[in-house]
């Protein structure tokens, strides 16, 4: 059975009032490599059912992978059985009616192995390159492409195919005591340039043969936009409105009441998200498995439009399901699967940025991102492959890593500079969300709370 047929059976089988249907077709390809030299590679598909009955206020969910036609019914019945006795459900609103995509009949989308077809020689020189210059290469390309069909009882019909790219590149030094790291986000890996990523993990290899000790302490930082990133995803994350409303978290206004409309940085910041913008394009609509404090399965299908979340450095909006919004009495904005970051006009290349360094670090990505206090926002981490001095506009060498304390909502407070936004590709939450375009930024005093004795 096609995905179509499985949600329009499945939906003819419910007997519950209401009933949403989500199928999601995935194929994944991947290549992984260590020593300069590949080691695997591989093709797979999946597919996932999630039944969401509606009986009165009451909502029951059962979500299976593989299912065979004949399996069908008793998912759809267990569905129904679990609506029938949950609980009133605090979100229940009408589900959303009648849209169609007009490539709804269309069958899905897989990859393959061919998306690789120029990357993969384009690889095999890098292999050939880092071996003459004593370096060994690691790390993996994947491209991950799913297309998710929804069917409500209601006339939704909704598809939409996302291909997810990322390409890790790990350079080390023949005794495995230096180390650099470069990420990329893709959708087809057809802009990915290996040897220019190559090229800059040597330079900062040779940058690394010069060791620098210096202790804990509030240094003048540069965060490169992949360090950016998975601090703002992280801020973005925690932003529910029904979390803040509650006074849970760092957008909780005292005394009651959200902190929509306070200005959290004196720079001109834009952080928001847009399901169009070119090269990370997602779902224009939204897709809930489950319900959660910041998603409702009742808003499935729900148009998305761009958001403003920060705009001229003040919090414009949260994360809001229409239940949310009407507990807050603010616009319905949902989560999209994208985030972007701009500062001023004119924001310069990292590179610029380093030129006119005086004395401070130069970050290339975060590790082990945690959360210490949710009404401050207060996250702790560690530097990773490489944390370099820069001196008169010059790196100097490599120094230490670090563990850091430090809350994104209060590094907006304190920037000194906003670079020119690129896609990138987060260090830590790749695995989650890959869709950014973030810039560097300037720190004057960022924590440096411990010497790490991570390498």
């Amino acid at each position: 059975m096609s995905p179509q047929e499985i949600i329009e059976k499945a939906l003819d089988l419910s007997t519950a009032d209401d009933t949403v249907v989500i199928v999601d077709e995935t194929s994944s390809a991947n290549l992984r490599f260590a020593g300069n030299t590949l080691t695997t590679n591989g093709v797979t598909r999946s597919s996932q059912l999630t039944v969401i009955s509606i009986a009165g206020r009451g909502v029951g969910v059962v979500s299976r992978a593989a299912v065979r036609p004949e399996q069908l019914a008793d998912i759809v019945a267990a569905a129904d059985h679990a609506a029938e006795d949950a609980q009133p459900s605090e979100d229940a609103r009408p589900l959303i009616e009648g849209a169609r995509s007009a490539d709804w009949d269309a069958a899905p989308e897989p990859t393959s192995i061919g998306v690789f077809g120029a990357f993969a020689p384009a690889l095999g020189e890098a292999f050939a390159a880092a071996e003459a210059g004593g370096r060994r290469l690691y790390g993996f390309a994947e491209q991950v492409v799913t297309t998710t069909f929804i069917g409500t009882s209601t006339g939704t019909r909704l598809r939409h195919t996302q291909p997810t790219g990322r390409f890790e590149l790990n350079a080390k030094s023949p005794d495995m005591k230096r180390s650099a790291w470069a990420g990329v986000a893709t959708r087809d890996f057809s802009d990915v340039d290996v040897a220019t990523l190559d090229a800059s993990l040597a330079r900062r290899l040779e940058w690394a043969k010069n060791r620098i000790d210096l202790p804990a302490g509030r240094y003048e930082t540069l965060l490169p936009p992949t360090a950016v990133a998975d601090l703002m995803i992280y801020l973005y994350w925690t932003a529910g409105a029904r979390d803040a409303l509650e006074g849970r978290t760092v957008f909780s206004r005292p005394g009651g009441g959200t902190r929509v409309g306070d200005t959290l940085s004196p720079l001109p910041v834009r952080l928001y998200s847009d399901p169009a913008v070119p090269g990370i394009e997602c779902a224009p609509f939204v897709v809930a498995h489950s319900s959660s404090r910041q998603s409702s399965v009742f808003d499935n299908g729900l148009s998305l439009a761009p958001t403003d979340w920060i705009a001229d450095g003040a919090l414009a909006h949260l994360l809001q399901t229409r239940h949310s919004a009407e507990l807050t009495g603010l616009p319905v904005t949902p989560a999209t699967d994208n985030l972007i970051m701009t500062g001023p006009e004119g924001g310069r290349s990292l590179e610029e940025m380093i030129a006119s360094t005086e004395r401070g670090l130069l970050l290339t990505c975060l590790w082990y991102i945690r959360e210490v206090d949710p009404q401050s926002l207060l996250l702790t981490g560690l530097t990773r492959d490489g944390v370099y001095l820069v001196e008169n506009g010059e790196v100097v060498g490599e120094v230490n890593n670090f563990r850091f304390n430090e809350s994104p909502v209060d590094l907006l407070g304190r920037l000194t500079e906003v670079g020119a936004a690129e896609q990138t590709l987060p260090r830590e939450w790749n695995d989650y969300f890959t869709r950014t375009v973030m810039p560097a930024i300037r720190v004057p005093d960022f924590n440096m709370s411990t010497v790490s004795q991570a390498s």
